[in-house]
């Protein structure tokens, strides 16, 4: 074959040398992230002077390209997967599933139908099939989807459970979350077209778990003034503390209310395979649908979330349409087609990196890097409890601990405190050496640290502490 750029193609030789210098790049990156830091910062001024040009008429050579990709972009992303990037959710990764997603895009496989990629379908079915395993849902009447993240496994979710418990008039329809719920949520009911006055946001208590009593009151409330209780979504897993809400509790009020019982376990689920995480997940199995994010706890590349369903009949009763163009592709039942199972036609194939992951590795590795990852947090505990400089603020759980710079040689009032917090972390993340921001727990300003990376080390805490309170002693309100 000749390169040939009309039809976007180029020789084998040059499709090899292309390829082996992208997957050489991508071996660097993993073999020296933990050497380079992980904070990517840039103004759009900044981004402007280097990317913004009108679309080029003529070709540049590859090859000047990728180097182009490498230095400029690659090196102004920040590191999720670093050691040292402690903020939000981190996606540590792993690179079999790096080089399955490669397969995946570089054979173009489409896995919306059973025709076009039998194989690919069989994937996503038998990985469904571990996944309801590991989370106690039924293997044979239960099924699932792999989707884009956990905002839209949320949206396919609530979607579903609209159609099964209202039908067609969902006008006096109520839904139920804490305060606690993470934001995809709000965005799913506010995507579905309900009202704000359908929606109730219920307290959580001072452990930051869903107001069991406060719920009662509410769904009694509602029932009384002629409205229709038909979902509650509980979390395994919040994004702040990393608590798992009374999911037995929960799933108790669902049935005896007849409402859908939805727990977002797009953070926590996962933790299900060590020892601790099984205890705090009691009552996921009785989920009529629950949100799994193997692009976190499962250390899979972006993008890959899930939603798992008690009986797989509710997401083809509710998603399947029959167009004439795809009336000759149609399997019969056991062939699924997981473009009736979703909002997306058009899907890519995600099953692959979950499947070639755990097959390569074992679930033993997964039980092993989750576990380590859960000691990790409670041993950063210990040590934040140990120094005469930090508080912890919430005590460390499913891997997530929430604490502050309070030293208890001074007396500062709650402003102050937050002034400090605040500071703290603007400097840390401007040195570029670490990612910890802030989140706001009971109104005060406090350092989080998600550690799920199975390669961050004590030490890497350790010294990210000590760069905390290098830069506390900078802090304006401490001169």
């Amino acid at each position: 074959m000749k390169t040939n750029p009309a039809t976007l193609e180029l020789s084998q030789d040059e499709m090899k040398t292309y390829g082996y210098q992208v997957v050489d790049a991508i071996v660097s990156h993993f073999a020296t992230q933990n050497d380079k830091m992980p904070v990517a910062m840039g103004s759009r001024e900044e981004m402007d002077s280097l990317f913004l040009e009108e679309a080029p008429e003529k070709g540049t050579d590859p090859k000047e390209v990728l180097d182009f990709v490498l230095s400029k972009v690659m090196t102004n992303s920040t590191n999720m997967a670093h050691p040292k990037s402690y903020s939000f959710v981190p996606g540590p990764s792993n690179y079999i599933s790096v080089m399955a997603d490669t397969l995946a895009t570089g054979y173009n496989i489409f896995s919306g139908g059973w025709v076009a990629s039998p194989a690919a379908a069989e994937l996503e079915i038998i990985t469904i099939q571990w996944l309801l395993k590991i989370f106690g849902l039924p293997q044979k009447k239960g099924g699932g989807i792999f989707t884009s993240g956990g905002s839209m496994a949320n949206l396919t979710a609530l979607t579903t459970a609209r159609r099964i418990k209202c039908g067609q008039d969902f006008s006096k329809a109520v839904i139920y979350l804490s305060d606690q719920a993470h934001s995809s949520n709000v965005k799913a009911i506010r995507v579905l077209g309900f009202k704000k006055e359908q929606i109730r946001i219920i307290p959580t208590d001072i452990e930051f778990k869903f107001g069991l009593n406060k719920l009662k009151n509410c769904i009694a409330k509602d029932r009384l003034e002629g409205l229709q209780p038909f979902c509650l979504i509980a979390t395994s897993g919040t994004t702040n503390t990393g608590t798992v809400d009374p999911l037995t509790d929960l799933a108790a009020i669902c049935k005896k209310e007849d409402i859908w019982f939805h727990i977002d376990g797009a953070y926590g689920a996962a933790a299900i395979l060590s020892k601790k995480g099984k205890q705090l997940m009691k009552g996921i199995e009785k989920a009529d649908s629950l949100t799994v994010d193997p692009h976190k706890w499962f250390y899979q590349p972006y993008e890959m979330g899930c939603l798992l369903v008690r009986n797989h009949k509710h997401l083809s009763s509710t998603f399947t349409e029959r167009p004439e163009y795809l009336r000759d592709i149609e399997g019969n039942t056991s062939e699924i087609n997981f473009y009736d199972h979703g909002i997306q036609l058009t899907r890519r194939f995600r099953a692959l990196k979950f499947y070639m992951s755990i097959k390569s590795f074992g679930l033993k590795a997964f039980r092993k890097a989750i576990t380590y990852n859960i000691e990790l947090a409670e041993e950063t505990e210990a040590i934040l409890r140990a120094s005469k400089k930090w508080e912890v603020v919430f005590p460390a759980t499913m891997a997530v601990i929430n604490f502050r710079y309070n030293p208890i040689d001074h007396n500062f009032n709650q402003t102050k405190l937050d002034k400090i917090n605040q500071f703290i972390s603007e400097k840390v993340v401007a040195s570029r050496k670490a990612l910890l921001v802030t989140t706001l727990l009971h109104g005060q300003v406090v350092l989080r640290m998600c550690l799920i990376n199975p390669r961050t080390t004590l030490d890497d805490v350790k010294d990210t502490l000590e760069l905390c309170e290098h830069f506390a002693a900078e802090s304006p309100e401490l001169s």
